[in-house]
Protein backbone atom coordinates (compact mmCIF):
# COMPACT_ATOMS: atom_id res chain seq x y z
CA UNK A 1 0.00 0.00 0.00
CA UNK A 2 1.61 3.42 -1.05
CA UNK A 3 0.15 6.46 -0.24
CA UNK A 4 0.19 9.35 -3.08
CA UNK A 5 1.53 12.79 -1.58
CA UNK A 6 3.01 13.76 -4.38
CA UNK A 7 6.77 14.58 -5.36
CA UNK A 8 9.00 16.82 -4.41
CA UNK A 9 11.85 18.63 -5.89
CA UNK A 10 14.99 20.25 -4.45
CA UNK A 11 15.45 24.00 -5.17
CA UNK A 12 18.16 24.01 -7.66
CA UNK A 13 14.93 22.32 -9.64
CA UNK A 14 12.57 24.60 -9.73
CA UNK A 15 14.08 27.26 -11.62
CA UNK A 16 14.65 25.03 -14.67
CA UNK A 17 11.47 22.96 -13.87
CA UNK A 18 9.47 26.18 -14.10
CA UNK A 19 10.87 27.07 -17.99
CA UNK A 20 10.04 23.83 -18.67
CA UNK A 21 6.61 24.14 -17.94
CA UNK A 22 5.92 27.07 -19.79
CA UNK A 23 7.59 25.15 -22.79
CA UNK A 24 5.27 22.02 -22.10
CA UNK A 25 2.34 24.44 -21.84
CA UNK A 26 3.61 26.15 -25.27
CA UNK A 27 4.04 23.00 -26.91
CA UNK A 28 0.79 21.38 -25.90
CA UNK A 29 -1.40 25.01 -26.49
CA UNK A 30 0.25 24.25 -30.45
CA UNK A 31 -0.97 21.04 -30.56
CA UNK A 32 -4.49 21.38 -29.20
CA UNK A 33 -4.67 24.60 -31.23
CA UNK A 34 -3.76 22.35 -34.69
CA UNK A 35 -6.29 19.72 -33.43
CA UNK A 36 -8.99 22.30 -32.71
CA UNK A 37 -8.45 23.90 -36.48
CA UNK A 38 -8.48 20.72 -37.85
CA UNK A 39 -11.85 19.58 -36.20
CA UNK A 40 -13.40 23.37 -36.85
CA UNK A 41 -13.97 23.72 -33.23
CA UNK A 42 -13.67 26.90 -31.57
CA UNK A 43 -11.63 27.60 -28.12
CA UNK A 44 -9.21 29.96 -26.36
CA UNK A 45 -6.22 28.53 -24.92
CA UNK A 46 -5.34 29.18 -21.18
CA UNK A 47 -1.85 28.06 -20.05
CA UNK A 48 -0.57 27.77 -16.45
CA UNK A 49 2.27 26.25 -14.41
CA UNK A 50 1.60 25.25 -10.90
CA UNK A 51 2.37 22.17 -8.38
CA UNK A 52 5.06 20.78 -10.63
CA UNK A 53 2.52 20.88 -13.56
CA UNK A 54 1.87 22.79 -16.92
CA UNK A 55 -2.04 23.02 -17.09
CA UNK A 56 -3.68 23.93 -20.37
CA UNK A 57 -7.29 24.61 -20.47
CA UNK A 58 -9.53 25.23 -23.63
CA UNK A 59 -12.72 27.26 -23.37
CA UNK A 60 -15.37 29.35 -25.38
CA UNK A 61 -18.97 30.53 -25.00
CA UNK A 62 -21.81 28.37 -24.23
CA UNK A 63 -23.08 27.69 -27.46
CA UNK A 64 -19.62 26.20 -28.80
CA UNK A 65 -19.18 23.26 -30.39
CA UNK A 66 -16.26 22.78 -28.30
CA UNK A 67 -19.15 20.44 -25.83
CA UNK A 68 -18.54 17.77 -28.49
CA UNK A 69 -14.81 17.12 -26.92
CA UNK A 70 -15.44 18.02 -22.81
CA UNK A 71 -16.58 14.29 -22.14
CA UNK A 72 -14.35 13.62 -19.22
CA UNK A 73 -13.18 10.33 -21.49
CA UNK A 74 -12.37 12.37 -24.07
CA UNK A 75 -10.22 14.70 -22.64
CA UNK A 76 -8.66 12.07 -20.75
CA UNK A 77 -7.32 10.53 -23.98
CA UNK A 78 -6.74 14.51 -25.35
CA UNK A 79 -4.82 14.97 -22.36
CA UNK A 80 -2.72 11.76 -23.07
CA UNK A 81 -1.82 12.54 -26.89
CA UNK A 82 -0.66 15.99 -25.89
CA UNK A 83 1.68 14.30 -23.03
CA UNK A 84 3.00 12.64 -26.22
CA UNK A 85 3.11 15.47 -28.38
CA UNK A 86 5.00 17.63 -25.34
CA UNK A 87 7.46 14.50 -25.12
CA UNK A 88 8.00 14.17 -28.57
CA UNK A 89 9.66 17.42 -28.53
CA UNK A 90 11.11 17.67 -25.33
CA UNK A 91 12.29 14.23 -24.88
CA UNK A 92 11.17 14.29 -21.30
CA UNK A 93 7.96 13.10 -19.47
CA UNK A 94 5.16 15.01 -19.13
CA UNK A 95 2.80 15.46 -16.33
CA UNK A 96 0.57 18.12 -18.12
CA UNK A 97 -3.32 18.95 -17.00
CA UNK A 98 -5.33 19.26 -19.96
CA UNK A 99 -9.49 20.60 -19.37
CA UNK A 100 -12.11 21.23 -21.70
CA UNK A 101 -14.69 23.31 -21.38
CA UNK A 102 -14.75 22.69 -17.71
CA UNK A 103 -14.29 18.87 -18.10
CA UNK A 104 -12.03 19.33 -14.86
CA UNK A 105 -14.38 20.98 -12.36
CA UNK A 106 -16.90 18.46 -13.29
CA UNK A 107 -14.82 15.57 -12.74
CA UNK A 108 -13.45 16.88 -8.99
CA UNK A 109 -17.25 17.52 -8.12
CA UNK A 110 -17.97 13.80 -8.92
CA UNK A 111 -15.01 12.68 -7.38
CA UNK A 112 -16.16 14.75 -4.05
CA UNK A 113 -19.33 13.21 -4.18
CA UNK A 114 -17.76 9.54 -4.59
CA UNK A 115 -15.57 10.80 -1.64
CA UNK A 116 -18.42 11.62 0.77
CA UNK A 117 -20.49 8.51 -0.26
CA UNK A 118 -17.59 6.54 1.11
CA UNK A 119 -16.58 8.43 4.48
CA UNK A 120 -20.74 7.82 5.11
CA UNK A 121 -20.32 4.30 4.85
CA UNK A 122 -17.17 4.58 6.85
CA UNK A 123 -19.26 6.33 9.47
CA UNK A 124 -22.12 4.28 9.66
CA UNK A 125 -20.38 1.39 10.52
CA UNK A 126 -21.26 -0.30 7.32
CA UNK A 127 -17.25 -0.64 6.22
CA UNK A 128 -13.84 0.31 7.59
CA UNK A 129 -12.54 1.12 4.43
CA UNK A 130 -14.18 1.54 1.18
CA UNK A 131 -11.66 0.92 -2.61
CA UNK A 132 -13.11 3.44 -4.97
CA UNK A 133 -13.20 3.11 -8.48
CA UNK A 134 -9.82 2.60 -10.25
CA UNK A 135 -8.84 6.79 -12.03
CA UNK A 136 -6.03 7.90 -13.01
CA UNK A 137 -3.30 9.20 -11.01
CA UNK A 138 -4.39 12.91 -11.23
CA UNK A 139 -7.81 12.12 -9.87
CA UNK A 140 -6.19 9.84 -7.10
CA UNK A 141 -4.33 13.06 -6.07
CA UNK A 142 -7.58 14.79 -5.73
CA UNK A 143 -9.34 11.93 -3.77
CA UNK A 144 -6.10 11.86 -1.55
CA UNK A 145 -6.58 15.59 -0.66
CA UNK A 146 -10.02 15.67 -0.29
CA UNK A 147 -10.11 12.59 1.99
CA UNK A 148 -7.27 14.59 4.02
CA UNK A 149 -9.41 17.80 4.36
CA UNK A 150 -11.92 15.62 5.90
CA UNK A 151 -9.57 14.15 8.45
CA UNK A 152 -9.61 10.12 6.93
CA UNK A 153 -6.73 8.54 5.30
CA UNK A 154 -6.31 7.13 2.21
CA UNK A 155 -3.66 5.44 -0.11
CA UNK A 156 -3.28 4.02 -4.21
CA UNK A 157 -3.36 0.11 -4.55
CA UNK A 158 -3.59 -2.15 -7.59
CA UNK A 159 -1.70 -1.58 -10.67
CA UNK A 160 -1.64 0.03 -13.80
CA UNK A 161 -5.57 0.24 -15.32
CA UNK A 162 -6.33 -1.43 -11.85
CA UNK A 163 -4.63 1.46 -9.54
CA UNK A 164 -7.43 2.55 -7.08
CA UNK A 165 -7.87 4.53 -3.96
CA UNK A 166 -9.30 2.93 -0.53
CA UNK A 167 -10.51 5.26 1.80
CA UNK A 168 -10.27 4.45 6.30
CA UNK A 169 -10.80 6.45 9.47
CA UNK A 170 -7.24 7.77 10.71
Amino acid sequence: MESNTGESESASEVPARSESLEDEGDIAADYIEELLDICDLDGDIDIDARAGRAYVSVNSSEDSNLRLLSNPDTVQALQELTRLAVQTKTGGFSRLILDVGGSRQIREAELSRLVEKAIERIESGVSSSVSLEPMSSYERKVVHDLVAARGYVSASEGDGRDRHTVVSAS
